[in-house]
């Protein structure tokens, strides 16, 4: 099923090491998106699939672009963006990259480390957007390691370029999950 029913039935009973190692299987689908300049523009809980070894998977590539330069800039409305999932530049500007999936990747470990709580749950997008714009992020969930946690803040740098690359990503994961026992 997909990955955020998942966490609201099966987190309580997962193991750190258990969710890091998932979240190590979606950095790895999304470091091969990445080498494939496919920018997937809706990662978010919802659109992942858990297998019956609980391997994460990514989905829904409903809305991805595969892109040249590695950019796509958005044509049309706001009405189906996921506000509080999509990067600043990607709101603001309609550019979407590797850099901003990023960016929902890092919403993403928020959601896998709070069990599939509501991000920024208490703001409408409005606010969301108006937050992230001061500098305003995510606090960290409660059981969240301090590691995993600087991670999304990693994630979640305003300057795109600044962000880590989902290879970065997927190897500092690794070695996050062998430092937890």
């Amino acid at each position: 099923g997909d990955f955020l029913s998942f966490l609201h039935s099966e987190g309580p009973h997962l193991k750190m090491k258990e969710l890091i190692k998932m979240m190590e299987n979606a950095a790895a689908g999304m470091e091969y998106l990445e080498s494939k300049h496919c920018i997937h523009r809706d990662l978010a809980a919802r659109n992942c699939l858990v297998t019956e070894k609980n391997t994460l998977k990514i989905s829904d590539f409903g809305m991805s672009r595969q892109e040249e330069d590695g950019v796509y800039a958005s044509t049309g409305g706001m009405k189906q963006i996921p506000v509080k999932w999509t990067a600043p530049e990607a709101l603001n500007y309609g550019r979407y990259s590797s850099e901003s999936d990023v960016w929902s990747f890092g919403i993403l470990l928020w959601e896998a480390f709070s069990l599939g709580a509501v991000p920024y749950a208490n703001l409408s997008n409005q606010q969301t957007r108006e937050a992230i714009e001061q500098g305003v992020r995510l606090e960290p969930p409660e059981q969240c390691p301090e590691d995993v946690y600087r991670l999304m803040q990693r994630c979640w740098e305003y300057d795109p370029r600044r962000r880590p690359s989902f290879g970065a990503v997927h190897q500092d994961l690794i070695a996050i999950r062998k430092r937890h026992r």
